[in-house]
């Protein structure tokens, strides 16, 4: 990937997520109660990073069966409360055994 089009991506994902986080406070000026409204003003980071990862995860390896190892394997140990450290490095280990099995 060149430079400018990186760029030109990063200048995307930062303005859309900054303009989504700052409109509603330009929009509203008391402070929000309605939990449903919250809730979804929290978890739009979270799911925005979702959106952007996941698919990069099952396209970054050699094989897309691999990807889905790792995805699975992740899920898998993060559903036992472990830490992103732990949870990165079974996935990588997970990836690399099933590439290694593969070829």
């Amino acid at each position: 990937m060149e430079i400018n089009t990186f760029l030109i991506y990063l200048a995307v994902i930062a303005v859309s997520t900054y303009l989504i986080r700052v409109v509603p406070f330009v929009l509203v000026n008391r402070k929000l109660t309605n939990k449903y409204v919250r809730s979804f003003l929290y978890y739009i980071p979270y799911a925005v990073l979702a959106a952007m990862t996941v698919p990069a995860a099952f396209y970054a390896t050699r094989d897309v069966i691999s990807g889905v190892v790792g995805i699975a394997a992740a899920a898998l140990v993060s559903l036992k409360y472990k830490s992103l450290l732990v949870v990165a490095a079974v996935a990588c280990i997970a990836v690399f055994v099933t590439e290694l099995i593969i070829l």
